[in-house]
């Protein structure tokens, strides 16, 4: 057995040709989708994905108001930024970029933002309505992982779902979603990390694996099913001098050994990545569409 690949560069493309439908619709009432964007800093790696976010806004027609800032931008200047937008009826969402400089509070920076424009999902209110499964906006990559899967046609309710990884961005949230008693979820969730006795133990179960530990192949072969379907949320960089840049980016999971075995699986890069950026924009949409009716 070979595995199908999960294109995840094509699922996401395909959704922001719905979510481009959808703004056209709302530009026509006179509703424009706007994001506003924050980074602090030049860290190169924020620089790059904020530039990807900007781009990806332009080419469906969201307002990205793009806000750039010095590192020694002080806190109190931050926090008048997000108040700023949090009051401008223009801006349906709001982005700050981390990591933050190291004098500045991220915690405190976060909560200041309005949980109606919290388009990453992280403030408190947001999660605590995702645990208890009220509407609430997702975090973008957990919220990817199950669109990949649902538009993969991948059977959630009463499958074995484990996720290797109890990180506050990925592996705790999705956990929750898929356990949630609804279309997405009705799932039976494990969760392995650090700490976990015999991981192959539980990874050898899982109709579905999710693999978010941040440690490069650490899912081999040996520790999957036959026709698993396998989602590496995963981004390493391991040096490879052959490579133009002396380095390549794996997952979390062995690709290569792992796919013989699997249904289903996604690479990387090109798997759960593309879907990070578009779940952004899918919940700025949502934004939209709510300020609208309010």
């Amino acid at each position: 057995m070979t595995a199908k690949i999960i294109d995840g560069k094509a699922i996401a493309e395909q959704m922001r040709l719905e979510l481009k439908d959808e703004i056209a619709i709302l530009r026509d009432k006179g509703i424009v989708p706007g994001l506003g964007v924050i980074l602090v800093g030049e860290d190169p790696a924020s620089v790059s994905y904020v530039s990807s976010k900007e781009k990806a806004c332009r080419d469906i027609g969201i307002f990205s108001d793009d806000n750039r800032l010095p590192a020694d931008t002080s806190e109190q200047e931050l926090l008048a930024l997000v108040d700023r937008m949090n009051k401008d009826p223009k801006i349906h969402g709001i982005l700050v970029q981390l990591p933050l400089p190291k004098h500045i509070d991220e915690n405190k920076v976060l909560l200041a933002i309005s949980p109606e424009k919290d388009v990453d999902g992280f403030h408190p209110i947001n999660v605590g309505k995702m645990v208890v499964g009220e509407d609430a906006f997702l975090p973008c990559t957990p919220h990817g992982v199950i669109q990949l899967l649902l538009r993969s046609k991948v059977k959630i309710s009463g499958a074995h779902v484990v996720v290797v990884g109890r990180s506050n961005i990925v592996g705790k949230p999705v956990a929750n979603m898929l356990v949630q008693k609804k279309d997405t979820g009705n799932a039976t969730v494990t969760i392995c990390h650090t700490r976990t006795q015999d991981i192959s133990y539980f990874t050898k179960q899982a109709d579905i694996l999710i693999a978010a530990a941040g440690k490069p192949n650490m899912i081999t072969a040996d520790m999957v099913k036959d026709g698993v379907v396998v989602i590496d949320v995963g981004v390493n960089r391991v040096d490879d001098p052959t490579a133009k840049k002396g380095y390549r980016l794996v997952g979390d999971v062995d690709f290569d050994a792992v796919k013989e075995k699997a249904s289903l699986i996604t690479p990387v890069p090109g798997g759960v990545g593309p879907m990070t950026i578009t779940m952004l924009l899918y919940n700025t949409v949502r934004s939209a569409v709510i300020h609208s009716v309010l």
